[in-house]
């Protein structure tokens, strides 16, 4: 798969989980150390937003509009999965006074796995998951153009579908 960013060409390392499909299990951390599995987000259908970088502006933008999605809509669950480092992510949620479960993905594990790391870069794909309670894909956004935001009515829609 390939993105752009700024109209310039970046290659992705991998395949993405298809609609239908069980999706991989990760573990990963929060900015606090608390480990994180999938299986512990699935009592609830699940949006994952990942992020390529939380310290710039649309990945700011897009955290944003999840985090007062989340308060929105109790029934669902979200997380935020980015590879900055736990510091980063917590500077960023404190200097923006949020409090929302981020995930940092330093060693690419999520990113691999999920077949959404851009080794030219360092950075993971700008995408949208939105799982089922059994672990099923149900709705999958890759954004081709980093610099553009998902399509946040489409991901909440699919989510809401499920409940």
């Amino acid at each position: 798969m390939q993105i752009t960013r700024r109209g310039e060409v970046h290659e992705v390392v991998g395949s993405q989980p298809e609609v239908g499909q069980k999706v991989p299990d990760f573990q990963l951390a929060d900015s606090q150390d608390k480990s994180w599995q999938l299986k512990d987000l699935l009592d609830k259908p699940l949006i994952i937003s990942v992020v390529p970088d939380i310290d710039t502006r649309v990945c700011a933008i897009q955290t944003r509009q999840f985090t007062k999605a989340a308060g929105e809509h109790p029934a669902l669950n979200f997380v935020t999965i980015s590879n900055n480092t736990k510091e980063e992510q917590a500077n960023w949620c404190a200097a923006e006074g949020l409090d929302l479960t981020i995930l940092h993905d330093d060693n690419s594990v999520f990113g691999n796995a999920y077949g959404l790391f851009v080794p030219d870069s360092g950075r993971l794909v700008r995408s949208i998951f939105v799982v089922d309670t059994t672990g099923v894909l149900c709705y999958r956004e890759l954004v081709v153009e980093q610099t553009q935001e998902p399509d946040y009515q489409a991901a909440l829609q699919a989510a809401e579908e499920l409940l």
